[in-house]
């Protein structure tokens, strides 16, 4: 089959034939295990520390993985998409979000603490999802992602009463083609089967049975027993049941002096390791942090639910980690109160952290040590894979990983002219300015369209649960 060309009309601005007839191309050879994608002409941001950024480059997908990026790349083969205009970067990963709420979307927007929190969101609507409710909380939760770049996401399922409630949720991540980590944890409050952790060995067997496939499992786990008791908090119990099963551990509500105990315990009894994330991790004291890093345990800052839920010291403990060694992944955690975009996420962190430096060294002759929008741009990629138990797999444009990738337009009216790469992605982008999504080395998202998705349709479904839930609660 000849090559299409589109040299002269890109198919990442056009809205026109010219992207329909690419994708068309496409589909016809979905079939073909090294189907070929050549993009050509942008600026690619590798987030590779050997490849750099090509101020004007080609990039090379061959079935599911990158193959070659570089310049003047063959087209042999190619389904050749003129990438002219535009800036490539790797798909954003996301550390921990709890995805079955999704359809209660800004229910509580100016929530003041994590009690009122818990007590609304756990102890309250939780309690009457059903099954099919968790399937459409994560399924959208899920497509919000591809849409705004996220490729990769760490769902903390933490309300899987029944069997079939953890089936739901890892079958919405199947059907929207993220790469998803299911993280699996029972509820706090309310009734449930009581088949967690036991269960974790089915859906193993059933859902990840291989290595290389979209979705991988994890154990979720609290830091401490004071939310909702022993039973959900990490320990030696817990840490067995994720080695038997040979998957991570990723750890919730890890704030203050109760979980910096917990922290250094963990330590003392070999239960941190480089598989054990642990989220937040606001308020810790140094001792805690020293032991993290020792053990080579990785960290998910969530920016905007620290700083506006008021977790904690409700400080990012971004300066905390790195002063350790430790480069965190970012995360979007509930959006009952916070938005669903890594582009938030990083600005958030980007300036909570350099308005500290300055102030520290505000009246001084010190220099404020501030990050760079690069170094939130690899908190959002490339350690974000890390964080997930990934960096072999996704986070970087590096050739023989999964095509997980961005196309974003860099001449939309937001973003025009292009002076800096990074820069135009961290500080001017939104999800408008994202025209193609791969996953895998498939299309999610193209010519600004998230693909397979009948919205009216969804839209109707989402109404339905989220009417469901608030009424049963009335009830």
């Amino acid at each position: 089959m000849s090559p299409v060309n589109t040299r002269r009309t890109s198919t990442a601005t056009n809205t026109g034939s010219t992207a329909a007839a690419v994708l068309a191309q496409l589909h016809r050879r979905s079939a073909d295990p090294r189907r070929r994608i050549l993009f050509t002409g942008a600026a690619i941001v590798t987030m590779d520390p050997d490849l750099g950024i090509l101020d004007r480059g080609d990039l090379l997908v061959e079935g599911t993985r990158i193959a070659a990026v570089g310049r003047g790349l063959s087209t042999e083969g190619a389904v050749v998409v003129d990438a002219t205009g535009t800036v490539l970067c790797p798909g954003f990963v996301d550390t921990h979000r709890h995805a079955w709420q999704t359809q209660l979307r800004r229910i509580m927007p100016d929530v003041d603490d994590l009690g009122g929190y818990v007590a609304a969101t756990l102890a309250g609507h939780a309690t009457v999802y059903r099954p099919e409710d968790m399937y459409v909380g994560t399924r959208l939760a899920a497509l919000t992602a591809i849409d705004s770049g996220i490729t990769c996401m760490l769902d903390f399922s933490h309300n899987s009463r029944t069997p079939e409630h953890s089936d739901a949720a890892i079958e919405a991540l199947l059907d929207s083609g993220i790469r998803g980590v299911h993280a699996s944890m029972g509820p706090h409050f309310g009734d449930w089967d009581h088949q967690w952790p036991g269960d974790l060995a089915r859906l193993k067997d059933r859902y990840f049975s291989s290595d290389d496939q979209l979705l991988s499992l994890r154990v979720a786990a609290l830091a401490t027993d004071e939310i909702a008791g022993p039973a959900l908090a990490y320990g030696p119990e817990l840490a067995r049941t994720a080695a038997e099963l040979g998957v991570g551990v990723s750890v919730d509500a890890v704030f203050g002096t109760p979980s910096s105990q917990a922290v250094l315990r963990w330590a003392e009894d070999g239960l941190l390791s480089p598989g054990v994330t642990l989220i937040h991790a606001t308020g810790l004291t140094p001792q805690a942090w020293r032991a993290m890093a020792d053990c080579g345990s990785t960290v998910s800052l969530a920016p905007t639910s620290d700083a506006q839920i008021g977790l904690d010291s409700a400080v990012p403990a971004v300066d905390e980690a790195l002063a350790v060694g430790i480069r965190p992944g970012l995360s979007i955690d509930v959006e009952v109160a916070l938005a669903s975009d890594m582009f938030t996420q990083m600005r958030t962190l980007h300036a909570i952290q350099r308005m500290r430096a300055v102030n520290a060294a505000h009246g001084t002759d010190r220099r404020p040590a501030r990050i760079t929008s690069l170094d939130v741009l690899d908190f959002a990629t490339l350690q974000g894979a890390r964080t997930n138990g990934l960096q072999a797999v996704t986070g970087s444009l590096t050739p023989g990983k999964k095509a997980d990738l961005l196309v974003i337009r860099a001449e939309d009216l937001n973003n025009m002219p292009l002076n800096d790469a990074v820069g135009t992605v961290v500080l001017g982008c939104d999800a408008r300015n994202i025209s193609t999504v791969l996953v895998d080395g498939e299309p999610r998202k193209w010519n600004g369209r998230v693909l397979g998705v009948d919205l009216p349709a969804l839209r109707a479904q989402v109404a339905a649960s989220r009417d469901h839930v608030l009424n049963a609660r009335k009830s």
